[in-house]
């Protein structure tokens, strides 16, 4: 499966089965995060896999009763370990370093076979103290991560004209 093929299958999955992933199938998608680039090449983060199924509920129950984060084999908390640095443009280097790192696992996760869904939708206090978050940190994203269950949508996107523009906006 080439990159492109990876963009283009990647999709919200929100039910998924109930097959658990294989150990070298989730190190090759947390491979893929730690090779992420990230400013100045700091990696400020950390990834939390979360594979207990009673963690997993509880998780699910933080993120506004999204239940179907919890049918997935793991979770991935994104957490970044320095949220209050901003780059030189002024915006901070957590939202964009780990937004790359979480779309890499993202894309490696389809070309495994497997579906994702970025979680945003969550208590950030209840989230850290499930998953012992330290409070100077700050969870970024929740991303379910398993076998999907459900059969795709059609992607409904912009058209480039709609979307690009060349040397002004």
């Amino acid at each position: 499966m080439t990159v492109l093929e990876a963009i283009k299958a990647r999709r919200s999955v929100r039910k998924y089965l109930d097959k658990p992933i294989p150990q070298e199938v989730l190190n090759r998608i947390l491979e893929a995060a730690r090779l992420a680039p990230s400013a100045s090449n700091r990696q400020d983060w950390k990834f939390i896999v979360v594979q207990d199924p009673e963690l997993k509920q509880k998780v699910a129950v933080a993120a506004r009763n999204q239940m179907f984060i919890a049918e997935a084999d793991v979770i991935i908390a994104g957490v970044s370990l320095n949220p209050d640095r901003l780059m030189s443009c002024e915006v901070p280097a957590y939202a964009v370093d780990l937004g790359i790192a979480m779309e890499h696992i993202a894309l490696a996760a389809v070309a495994e076979g497997l579906g994702t869904c970025w979680i945003g939708a969550f208590n950030q206090k209840e989230v850290k103290e499930l998953l012992q978050v330290p409070a100077e940190y700050k969870v970024v994203e929740l991303m379910p991560i398993g076998y999907p269950a459900d059969q795709p949508r059609v992607k409904v996107r912009k058209t480039l004209d709609e979307i690009v523009s060349y040397d002004r906006f």
